[in-house]
């Protein structure tokens, strides 16, 4: 990633979640770390295809292995907190057990997706960002 691309990405993601604390900090070739404060939230990484350049933030929750953890409220709460905005909200998909949808307000954030491991679950945020998201 290029320095006016981790700044576009830095400016968007700032605007997205209302936090001017949000920093895009490069790392080599076409990946990049994103940070509120000095709290390392995930990875972004940047894809190109058919000449289009496209971005996916991807963030990993770990909600534990006990079964009477609701995941909805315990993502709303954990993301509220980390990006520091309140209007984040999570939503059950319908037909679909193994996702959450996350949102801002009403505009789409980006999929959760259940993955366990040794009885452990985790949720992935994965937010897709577009080239044109960065444009405007």
């Amino acid at each position: 990633m290029n320095v006016s691309e981790v700044r576009q990405l830095d400016a968007y993601l700032k605007k997205l979640f209302g936090n001017p604390n949000i920093r895009v900090v490069p790392k080599k070739g076409d990946a990049a770390e994103v940070f509120v404060g000095e709290d390392d939230l995930g990875e972004l990484t940047a894809d190109e295809d058919e000449g289009e350049r496209s971005y996916n933030f991807r963030m990993v929750i770990q909600l534990g292995s006990d079964p009477s953890i609701q995941p909805v409220p315990s993502l709303n709460a954990y993301l509220r907190r980390k990006f520091d905005n309140e209007k984040i909200r999570v939503v059950t998909r319908p037909r679909k057990m193994d996702s959450l949808e996350a949102y801002i307000g009403e505009e789409f954030l980006g999929v959760l997706f259940l993955e366990i491991e040794k009885g452990r679950r985790s949720y992935i945020l994965e937010l897709p960002i577009l080239d044109v998201d960065l444009a405007e």
